[in-house]
């Protein structure tokens, strides 16, 4: 129903009615409104209560790792790690006054103190490295480098391999020199030149086979931490390692930043006299946490990324965790948005880290948006209902308007048709009574229009109560097979003799010779008595009306067709409809009660049938009633019996 509608008389109910509904709709929108306000605030309350509970447990996992942790090292400290102290994460040392260990070794490139590993005396080879800088055959100082190899001291057979392949190298013979470091590659644990013999050994060979494949395992050796090396050997020979592989590339920056950690820390520990302590330190922009126990003999220093530490004590996958030193920089996860967040300070939790705890926001945001989209969609039904049984109530008072209105105009054009028929009857009976008729033909004639308006009035009175007994559904229909033709000139003959002293007359066309119906003869005639009376009534500027009975494809087909006011397309639905009148028969004053096309609906849906109607306004009407044939039925029925057997 338009929202205009609600505005016509009688408007006020419905007014009513309408602002009955906005308000009901308002409170509830209102309703639903502040329940989804108190369940985000109830979310917001749970959620914080989480966090902190959360935020309880990961300090109380830190704390109980950082002690787990000072446990092992103050094991370490008193005696040497058993195997390689193999660690997840981060790098153990362990420092004494003139050594420094590192577990496991391959985490670390360089180390901040020389290798003690032993190296032979300079003098022992002075003889030989004077022969081989003077002026002397190089083969003697060879010879002497040869006897000197086969001594029982290793740190002299490195020496004297590693300077036997140096001679022979000088006299052009490289596959000799080659070999010569060859042997000096099987000696482990021993320096030469400062460095260890291997390394210097692996270097040797590269430079003098030109292989590739050679230099490049040496760089990963280097990257293992295959051997103790100082910073600047380190330097030194992952240079040349990138020269001989012909690929110059960079050193990794997390084990770089380790090796600076090292080196930190063996500068630190001497001025640092504490037993036991941890402190967080940045190297090469990353942040390092360390954590020691041991005195000034002997210390044990575990080294380890803030991130590791962190994510061994934050297990929990609703909550995102992050820690921040003391001048608010980020030192492990993420802190995202300034969304609520549990915090334990570094003084009060006794942390060594201020601790961010936040929520993971995807699944409590979905499960927020879960109950709210519930609540929605339940306040959106009601809100619905709400609107929708407004709707039809208002529809049903306008209908139910619309028929009081309609049954108020019934009983007025009734009450006028049977005022007129019996304002005829009473003049012209009382004229009859007092005997002023004129003449005998006066007298005739008057008997004559009695006898007429007599029916009418019987008319009338019989089409009232065929419809109320259509509408009730009490009409009996007798079927039976008849002449469709037949039937029609029946129909208008009887109005040829009311129609002629006007002047006016119903052209007949009759095309259903042999098409059968089954029809109630009475109540087919009386559908198409209304059909041709509306016709002459609602054209009475017209002299003819025209009415058409032919046998078409499967069905009976009765027209009559006019050329009066017509039916504007809005209203050729409901003319069918019981008390309802064209709004063109209205304005013209013509008589009718609002049920003769009622009625004739009734009939025709009784008989299997169909009506149409074609009309434009000023250029007539067309109704045609379509009926099946007997034929078409018979059909039917053997295409049905077919189909059974």
């Amino acid at each position: 129903m338009p929202i205009w509608d609600w505005f016509k008389p009688p408007r006020n109910l419905l007014v009513i009615l309408l602002l009955l509904t906005l308000g009901s709709v308002s409170a509830l929108s209102w309703f639903g409104w502040k329940l989804l306000e108190q369940e985000r605030i109830v979310e917001a309350q749970r959620t914080q209560d989480r966090l902190e509970q959360a935020a309880d447990r990961v300090a109380a996992n830190l704390r109980a790792n950082l002690a787990e942790t000072g446990e092992r090292l103050s094991t370490w400290a008193a005696s040497q790690p058993s195997g390689r102290a193999r660690l997840q994460q981060g790098l153990l040392l362990i420092l004494t006054r003139d050594t420094l260990s590192a577990y496991p070794p391959e985490r670390l490139l360089y180390y901040p103190i020389a290798s003690r590993e032993p190296e032979a005396a300079a003098k022992v080879f002075a003889e030989g490295e004077a022969l081989e800088f003077g002026n002397e055959p190089l083969e003697k100082a060879a010879d002497i480098y040869r006897r000197l190899a086969e001594s029982k001291d290793i740190a002299v057979q490195a020496g004297a391999w590693m300077r036997l392949g140096r001679v022979l190298r000088k006299a052009a013979r490289y596959d000799d020199s080659r070999a010569a470091y060859e042997r000096l590659m099987a000696l482990a644990g021993v320096r030469v030149a400062g460095a260890p013999a291997e390394l210097v050994a692996r270097h040797a060979v590269c430079d003098l086979s030109g292989d590739r494949t050679k230099a490049e395992a040496l760089k990963k050796h280097l990257l293992a931490g295959r051997w103790q090396l100082t910073r600047g050997q380190f330097e030194f020979y992952w240079s040349e390692a990138g020269r001989l592989s012909g690929l110059e590339e960079s050193i990794p920056e997390d084990t770089l930043a380790l090796a600076e950690v090292a080196a930190l820390i063996w500068a630190d520990w001497k001025r640092e006299p504490s037993a036991r302590g941890q402190r967080t330190v940045w190297s090469v922009g990353r942040p390092w946490f360390l954590i020691w126990r041991g005195g000034s003999g002997r210390r044990a220093v575990l080294a380890a990324e803030p991130e590791s530490v962190l994510k061994q004590a934050c297990t929990d996958r609703e909550a995102l965790c992050a820690a921040v030193d003391a001048d608010g920089r980020l030192l492990a996860g993420r802190r995202e948005g300034p969304g609520r967040a549990a915090v334990r300070t570094a003084a009060e939790g006794e942390l060594p880290w201020t601790l961010y705890v936040m929520s993971v926001r995807g699944g409590q945001q979905a499960s927020l948006l879960a109950r709210q989209r519930f609540v929605l969609v339940g306040v959106a039904v009601m809100v619905v209902f709400l609107i929708a049984g407004t709707y039809f109530i208002a529809r049903a008072i306008r209908k139910e308007i619309e028929v009081s209105r309609l049954q108020s105009d019934f009983v007025s054009a009734v009450s006028h048709e049977f005022r007129s028929p019996l304002t005829s009857m009473r003049q012209l009976s009382e004229i009859l009574a007092e005997g002023r008729a004129p003449s005998d033909e006066r007298r005739q004639r008057y008997y004559e229009t009695l006898v007429g308006e007599s029916r009418r009035l019987q008319r009338l009175v019989e089409t009232i109560l065929n419809f109320g007994k259509m509408e009730a559904g009490a009409r009996q229909y007798r079927f039976e097979k008849l002449d469709a033709g037949e039937l029609v000139e029946r129909v208008v003959a009887e109005f040829e003799p009311q129609i002629a002293a006007a002047g006016r007359r119903i052209e007949l066309s009759s095309m259903a010779n042999g098409c059968g119906v089954e029809a109630d003869p009475e109540a087919l005639s009386l559908a198409v008595c209304n059909l041709v009376d509306n016709a002459l009534k609602y054209s009475p500027g017209q002299p003819t009306v025209w009415v058409e009975c032919a046998c078409e494809t499967g069905a009976l087909a009765i027209r009559v067709r006019d050329q009066g006011m017509g039916i504007a397309p809005s209203e050729q639905k409901a003319i069918f409809r019981k008390f309802v009148r064209g709004s063109a028969a209205v304005a013209a004053n013509v008589r009718g009660t609002g049920v003769g096309l009622a009625m004739v609906r009734h009939i025709v849906a009784a008989h299997g049938g169909r009506i149409q109607v074609a009309s434009e306004p000023g250029q007539g009407s067309t109704f045609t009633i379509l009926l099946p044939t007997t034929h078409h039925k018979d059909t039917k029925n053997t295409k049905l019996s077919t189909s059974l057997s």
